[in-house]
């Protein structure tokens, strides 16, 4: 009998760790998967596979060919339409599911946020006089901001964003996590940031902005998650490896 196949959906810091962790266990064969929205994405410790499935019914298809035993869905918190079809794809052909999810981010003793559902709800939370905005929500849905052009906007992302954003004043910073929270405190300094729009991705690899913000005592437009496909989900790396190990372990080690 072969090793159980684990499928990673991936892109996420929690992703990666689990996926060093799987490729020094010869007990599983394990692989990773990326959108493929980083036009040059970090090599992976795992075999890996780039692009789209096709929605729930080509994620379907490739678990049954594949034969996956077990699928891990380690996207980014903001990742909902993948997380979605993983759900459907999963129930649809009895694969075992799991998210690795971390924790969203909490307020602490002086922050000060406004939270919002949306990025487009964020546009309008920085109101209409002219504010110096960080904007570190990635680049797919900077476009958005668009429709306040008043404002002068430090965008960064991992690539450049496209097509240029239509802004009379906009600077690209391009740079790839994790950020150290003196950095990004310089940074907020450097710029003379009066607001910055975050997601709440949670995790560690990004909140030094958030922390930044807090010491300089300025405002946080914060875009919170929607809520979550509704599968069982762990937080920490560990605890997806416990949950591995108890599905996935040989008869063997189960007493059997």
């Amino acid at each position: 009998m072969g090793k159980p196949r684990i499928l990673i959906l991936g892109g996420t810091t929690e992703a990666r760790q689990l996926a060093e962790s799987l490729a020094a266990d010869r007990r599983y064969d394990a692989a990773i998967s990326l959108a493929g929205r980083t036009a040059d994405p970090r090599p992976q410790p795992l075999p890996t596979r780039i692009g789209g499935f096709g929605g729930a019914e080509g994620l379907a298809v490739f678990l049954e060919l594949e034969k996956i035993s077990l699928l891990v869905d380690a996207t980014h918190p903001f990742a909902a339409r993948i997380s979605h079809n993983a759900a459907i794809a999963a129930a649809a052909t009895g694969t075992p599911l799991f998210a690795l999810r971390r924790a969203a981010w909490e307020v602490q003793p002086g922050d000060n946020w406004t939270r919002v559902a949306s990025v487009a709800e964020a546009v309008s939370a920085l109101g209409a006089a002219p504010r110096r905005v960080f904007l570190a929500i990635g680049r797919q849905e900077a476009f958005h901001f668009e429709k306040a052009p008043q404002h002068s906007y430090i965008v960064r992302s991992v690539d450049p964003v496209t097509p240029p954003l239509n802004l009379p004043n906009a600077t690209a910073v391009l740079a790839h996590g994790p950020f150290a929270e003196a950095d990004e405190l310089e940074l907020l300094r450097q710029q003379a940031i009066d607001v910055v729009v975050a997601k709440n991705s949670g995790g560690t690899a990004t909140y030094g902005k958030i922390v930044a913000a807090r010491m300089l005592g300025l405002e946080v437009v914060m875009v919170e998650r929607h809520k979550p496909a509704d599968v069982a989900s762990v937080s920490t790396c560990d605890a997806a490896l416990e949950r591995i190990h108890q599905w996935l372990s040989p008869v063997k080690d189960r007493g059997v």
